[in-house]
């Protein structure tokens, strides 16, 4: 584990001790972190939002919660920071209208959405997520927030899973800030 630079040291360490590894979990072969222990906990849950608040203040005017890890800390975060928390969600659960847009995973494709009308011309949205892997859901809804009118300003993520190379997807002018880097 590697931690971010642009976070105090404190929280960080106070965060990663609350995240559970489980071995062989979804599949044989994987390392999953959860984070149920984290947002379980209202001290270390509570300092990661303070932190993140006070690093976004004054930078973004909402942000944007990834179906479905990303709006646990979306909505918290959006409330710190005063400004309104975007939705961004699979296929066929928003009511319309809706920008759509189609990205690769792994094995296969998906479609994320998002509602234009939430989104205000050059609104500067910064997108949030528990987990960094291939960029593939990060890239679509920095794709999404372009098509409806706004302003991507960055990407905020829990957990970045540094060997998946999501970081090199959304390429050098996305700014991704990761509290833990794996």
């Amino acid at each position: 584990m590697s931690q971010s630079s642009v976070f105090p040291t404190d929280v960080v360490e106070l965060v990663e001790s609350h995240i559970r590894e489980v071995a062989d979990f979804p599949a044989p072969g994987v390392l999953f972190r959860d984070i149920t222990p984290l947002i379980a906990d209202r001290e270390s849950f509570g300092a990661l939002i303070g932190m993140l608040a006070q690093h976004y203040r004054g930078k973004v005017d909402a942000v944007a919660g990834l179906e479905s890890r990303g709006f646990i800390l979306a909505a918290p975060l959006a409330v710190g920071l005063g400004v309104g928390m975007l939705t961004v969600r699979k296929a066929g659960r928003l009511p319309g209208p809706v920008v759509g847009v189609d990205y690769d995973l792994e094995y296969g494709s998906a479609r994320m959405e998002l509602q234009p009308f939430t989104v205000e011309d050059g609104m500067r949205v910064l997108v949030i997520d528990d987990v960094l892997a291939t960029g593939g859901t990060a890239g679509a809804a920095v794709d999404l927030i372009r098509r409806a009118g706004g302003n991507p300003v960055g990407i905020c993520v829990l957990l970045e899973l540094s060997d998946l190379g999501g970081r090199e997807y959304l390429g050098p002018d996305m700014p991704v800030d990761s509290v833990l880097s794996y």
